[in-house]
């Protein structure tokens, strides 16, 4: 599971070849959700602030993930991208 990003405590990270719809996974705490990239459909419980991050956060980097959950369904090493300031 590389790690893409970390910030206010939040940890986002992409599987390698993981299953279809691009998404990425993000974990704070005891809490993890999934992120679908293009809609933003969130699985999972987190904490409304930690959520209301993570959501800007992809809105800011949704082009990057994108290009990461490519690199990621090829096994390629994937880019950092810069935490939520």
């Amino acid at each position: 599971m590389p790690e893409l990003s970390r910030f206010l405590g939040i940890i986002i990270f992409m599987n390698w070849v993981d299953h279809p719809l691009p998404h990425f996974h993000a974990r704070y705490g005891d809490y993890e959700i999934t992120v679908e990239i293009q809609t933003g459909v969130v699985r999972g419980t987190f904490p409304k602030r930690a959520l209301r991050a993570t959501l800007e956060w992809l809105d800011l980097h949704q082009a990057e993930l994108m290009e990461d959950w490519q690199l990621a369904q090829t096994r390629k090493p994937l880019k950092p991208i810069a935490p939520l300031e």
